[in-house]
């Protein structure tokens, strides 16, 4: 007897790349509607602007908004399953801003660490990887918006753009920093 293929049919593959877009999407979304909106009790763009430059993302506001459209676009075009290298690239690069800010309190989220951003980050970058499975828009729309070579593509403009985005950052930090004395010895 001949088994049919149908490719239509999903597997058990297909419906947990759902369920990892819909998480990782969903709450970078949710996360970046907290820097554009205030919403879910986030600060807005000036709020949010005023802490960025704070820990030396400037201008702040254009930073805020930058921050914010990545998560928020990149976060619910992922859970859509939709242009999933542009969309995944775009949050894990807003995702390793956020893990310069936090790396140097370690590791650990309870610590004020990079782990939270971090695993946002190689999620949505595993996703544009491996890409949206069956259940997704980019599958109904035929893969127009994620075609083979987006993938490079997608990640290398964004880690050249977060490179120098957090470069311009780190140089800043490092500046302000200058002539400061780290105490000797603890109280």
């Amino acid at each position: 007897m001949k088994k049919s293929t149908n490719a239509t049919k999903f597997n058990r593959h297909d419906l947990g790349l759902l369920l990892l877009r819909l998480g990782t999407g969903g709450v970078l979304a949710a996360h970046g509607t907290q820097k554009l909106f205030g919403w879910f009790g986030g600060h807005g763009i000036e709020g949010t602007g005023a802490f960025m430059e704070s820990v030396g993302y400037e201008p702040g506001k254009a930073s805020a908004r930058a921050s914010g459209l990545a998560e928020t676009g990149g976060g619910t075009l992922l859970a859509l399953g939709l242009a999933t290298p542009a969309a995944g690239a775009a949050a894990a690069g807003a995702m390793a801003g956020a893990a310069a800010v936090h790396t140097p309190n370690g590791f650990f989220n309870t610590e004020g660490g990079y782990e939270y951003a971090a695993t946002l980050g190689l999620a949505a970058a595993g996703l544009a990887i491996t890409g949206p499975g069956r259940l997704s828009l980019d599958h109904a729309f035929r893969h127009v918006f994620d075609r083979g070579w987006m993938v490079p593509a997608a990640l290398a403009a964004t880690g050249a753009a977060t490179a120098l985005v957090v470069g311009a950052r780190t140089k800043r930090v490092r500046k302000d920093k200058e002539g400061e004395q780290e105490p000797l010895f603890e109280d």
